[in-house]
């Protein structure tokens, strides 16, 4: 029985490997993650995910659907140079993808490919951080985590390809890009990883908003300190991100809305 304001879509199950489902449910449990945390901008930004058993592609979202929508069978899979692999059938709306999030992310899945995951947002935290000349301040242990975040400036809407090269050296090795004058990006190597990723930043640039609106001297934390408690939270020093949380905020999901697994 057909659900009012929701989309009939065919299943895509049967139309891919295990891998790539399972690849789409975590994607898609990524998108209402992002949007229930308050993160969302409707339709526009973007989340991908590498499907781990076909080099050079993977799934990102129909350009018109919302977040708060998005399913396992809805996501479209393309390729390194923005052919559609394959995408459901949307009948008379016909989505396709956004041109600013193929350039974005088919250039850090080319370029990182121990990246599985790839989260740009316009949340308004990161946004108002990326305008601010200081960028982001290590004035909280959240913060402190992303003491060495890289910075990329602002070159028009990401539409041309020319901009790839930038955005790869800016991002380097690193998991987290301040987008100047635009928002923020984070590459995880799965869904779990990136979401934890994305949280903590988003509540990084929502503190530093909150300190900075007191008006009142902010307490510095001398550099040794900042150092060692960056290493903390670096590879190797701790279990990955996202791989106690991410059971829990299935199940999450789980409770409030099953049908990002459709």
């Amino acid at each position: 029985m057909k659900r009012p304001g929701v989309l009939d879509i065919p299943s895509m199950r049967g139309r891919c490997s295990e891998a790539e489902w399972q690849a789409r449910v975590d994607l898609a449990a990524c998108y209402r993650l992002v949007d229930l945390y308050g993160m969302s901008d409707m339709m526009a930004n973007h989340i991908s995910m590498r499907v781990p058993d076909e080099e050079g592609a993977f799934l990102i979202n129909p350009y018109g659907m919302m977040y708060e929508e998005i399913t396992a069978s809805c996501l479209i899979k393309v390729d390194i140079e923005g052919n559609i692999l394959s995408k459901p059938d949307f009948g008379a709306l016909n989505y396709g993808i956004n041109r600013a999030g193929y350039v974005i992310h088919s250039a850090i899945h080319e370029a990182r490919p121990e990246v599985g995951c790839i989260i740009h947002t316009h949340s308004w935290a990161s946004m108002a951080v990326s305008a601010l000349d200081c960028g982001l301040l290590p004035i909280t242990q959240t913060a402190m985590r992303f003491l060495k975040i890289g910075y990329h400036e602002y070159e028009g809407v990401v539409l041309d390809e020319s901009e790839k090269a930038s955005l790869i050296a800016d991002l380097g090795q690193g998991e987290a890009l301040m987008l100047r004058n635009h928002g923020a990006l984070v590459v995880g190597k799965t869904a779990g990883e990136c979401f934890n990723w994305t949280h903590r930043l988003e509540l990084a640039c929502r503190s530093q908003i909150a300190a900075m609106s007191c008006e009142t001297k902010l307490r510095a934390v001398p550099p040794e300190v900042l150092e060692e408690t960056w290493n903390n939270y670096q590879p190797g020093t701790r279990r990955p991100y996202g791989l106690m949380e991410w059971p829990a905020l299935l199940r999450k999901l789980e409770r409030m809305d099953p049908g990002f697994r459709e």
